[in-house]
Formats: C-alpha cells, structure tokens, sequence
C-alpha cells in the first residue's frame, strides 16, 4: 500500500509542477491517440463507465449478501463509493488538460479507477465462490487493462491519468482486503 500511495504521490506532484515525467507522458499519449480500430477502443473505454462497471459490482456485493459474507460486502461498497469522493476533489485540484481537448480535470482517471475498483472488488466478492480461484482476478485484470488501453487509444486519457488511476484504485483495493477479512466463505 506504500509503494503503491508514493508512486501516485509521485505522479501527481510531476501533474501539478509540470515535472519532466509530463514531456514523455504527452508525446506518448499523443502518439498513442488515434490508434487502433476506433469502435473497439471506444468500446473498451466504456467498461469503466459506472453505468457498466458498478452493476457488475453489484451483482457480486449481493451475491456475498446473500452468502452472508456481509462484511465484504459492505466494505466493497464502501471503497466504491470512495471512488468519486476521492477521484473528483482530485480532478479538480489537479486541472489537468486532456490530450485532445482544451477541458481540464483530467487526472486520475476516473474511468480507469472505477474500472479496476468495481471488477476488483467483484473479483474479491466472487473468489471464494468458483472453484477456479484465478478466473475472477485474471477477469478484473482484463477488464481494467482494456479499460486503460480504450481510454488512451481514444485520446480521452494520457497514460499517466491512468497510472494513476491504477495507483489509486490498488490502495482502495488492498483497504478492501484488509476490511474484508480472508474472504473465505463463513462456515
């Protein structure tokens, strides 16, 4: 939680002094913006919407409810609903310009937080219930990297947006773990 805390403190401090990570991480975006097929970008960009991510959240906070893993449940709502709070105070302090439009408030990502935050927590959820423990991180993984790959394809993200978000969204996940407990189903 550390590591992951002060390399997100890293980032944001080179965002707000317009440090020397900036130059490599603008002309990598805008080296990046544009590539690829744009529907499937797009498409990958918008698993991080809250409209796709969180019901997929909540699926997995009710099947834990309904197994009476309640506790897990809670704290995966909990560090859902610490994605904005945290995220848009965030975008605000920072202000920083997106890659191909003149608007601000681009960093972290908020797409790629609430990604990795609602497939991560399902994946935590659901663990305990599929006898092929890798397959729910593996699929939170998947689905985050796409995300992330979408939203810098597209131009909507420079790549350290997301970095960041990843940062960020791996602090609330490992609070999560803490919060939960094992995971493991009660007996």
């Amino acid at each position: 939680m550390v590591t992951l805390s002060a390399l997100f403190a890293l980032i944001t401090w080179q965002v707000l002094a317009d440090g020397p990570l900036l130059g490599p991480d603008e002309r990598l975006g805008l080296e990046l913006a544009g590539r690829g097929p744009a529907p499937l970008a797009d498409l990958f960009a918008d698993l991080g919407n809250m409209q796709v991510a969180v019901p997929v959240l909540a699926c997995a906070v009710l099947v834990a409810w309904v197994r009476r893993a309640r506790r897990a449940a809670v704290c995966a709502v909990l560090v859902m609903a610490a994605v904005p709070a945290l995220v848009i105070p965030l975008k605000l302090w920072t202000d920083r310009q997106g890659p191909l439009t003149e608007a601000t408030g681009y960093f972290p990502s908020g797409h790629t937080t609430t990604a990795m935050v609602a497939y991560g927590a399902a994946a935590v959820l659901l663990a305990p219930y599929v006898r092929r423990t890798w397959v729910t991180p593996v699929a939170a993984v998947l689905l985050t990297a796409a995300t992330s790959v979408g939203l810098v394809l597209r131009g909507y993200h420079w790549p350290l947006d997301v970095v960041a978000g990843w940062c960020l969204s791996g602090v609330l996940l490992l609070a999560l773990r803490a919060g939960a407990g094992t995971g493991q189903p009660p007996k």
